[in-house]
Order: structure tokens, then sequence, then C-alpha cells
């Protein structure tokens, strides 16, 4: 009888690529989700009021004017999503910001009142991004969820794990 030891560095080899393939493989492939998809079934989005002449009381926060959310979707709970909108930053490491909530239009959160809490989705990042503003558009690609977050700015209905940041492309 032959006796056929692994050498353990295989083993461990071995054990950390099948830890990472999922992972990295995980990255490559996603969903590919649009604001619309975040409403419950009948619902419909809520315009963008930047693209008429909007007023809006300067004294009042701007949160205190977000429209009721008519509730979450959790399809995509634990799924890799990749979502396009725009950064309002919420914490920095450095340059780089390390959570933000992804808008669906220029300027939510901040000239206007925010949308719908489920419009609004709340990003975390391991790797600060180097944002170049509030007018950039960004595709973010990581695990999804429904969340309950509520910050100075708005009520949050969705947090999403980012993996990836990039500028936007279709």
């Amino acid at each position: 009888m032959v006796n056929r030891r692994v050498p353990r560095r295989m083993v461990l080899a071995g054990m950390a690529a099948t830890a990472v393939a999922p992972h990295a493989a995980r990255a490559e492939e996603y969903i590919d989700l649009e604001w619309e998809d975040l409403l419950p079934e009948n619902d419909v989005a809520v315009q963008n009021p930047l693209r008429g002449l909007f007023a809006h009381d300067e004294d009042a926060p701007l949160s205190s004017q977000q429209p009721a959310s008519s509730g979450v979707r959790s399809d995509w709970n634990g799924q890799v999503v990749r979502l396009p909108g725009f950064i309002v930053p919420i914490d920095y490491s450095g340059t780089g910001v390390t959570a933000f909530i992804l808008v669906p239009y220029v300027g939510a959160c901040v000239h206007v009142p925010p949308p719908p809490a489920n419009q609004l989705v709340f990003v975390s990042t391991p790797t600060p991004y180097e944002s170049k503003g509030l007018f950039e558009p960004v595709n973010v690609v990581g695990m999804f969820g429904v969340s309950s977050i509520s910050t100075q700015l708005a009520d949050i209905g969705y947090a999403l794990s980012a993996d990836r940041i990039e500028p936007y492309r279709s």
C-alpha cells in the first residue's frame, strides 16, 4: 500500500483558492438593477424635481420633506448587483469616500428633498473611492439587501457592500 500524503502547503493553497474563487467569480457575476426595480410592484418612481424649477424653503431641512416610502423589495437580498447612481458622501478615509448614499439623480438629498427610502441605497466600501464630485455618475457592484438606515439627510431603505465602484458605463 502506497502512502500518498499531500504536502500541507498544497492543501492550504487549495483551500485558499477555493475560498477566493467564489468571491472573484461573484464580483464578475451580478444582476443589473435599475432604480425602478427597487420599487414595490405597481409603484411609480418619484420624478427628479430638478427637471423643472423647484423652490424649497432654505430653513427647513430637506430630510423633513422626504416623501413616505411605499415599502421595499427583498428580491435581491444577499445577491450581487450592479446599480448606477450618484454619490452623496457620508464618510471619508483620507480623500476617498468610504460610505455614501447612492441616489438616482443629481442633487437628491443635497439640493432638493430626498426621494423615498426605497429609492436610496447606503453604500459602504473597504477601499476608499476617489470621487470626482457629486455630479459624477458611478456603477456600484456588490452585495445588496434591504436595510433601515436613518441619516441627517434621509431615511434609506437599502444597503450595498461595494466590491467595486467605477465611473458609469451602461
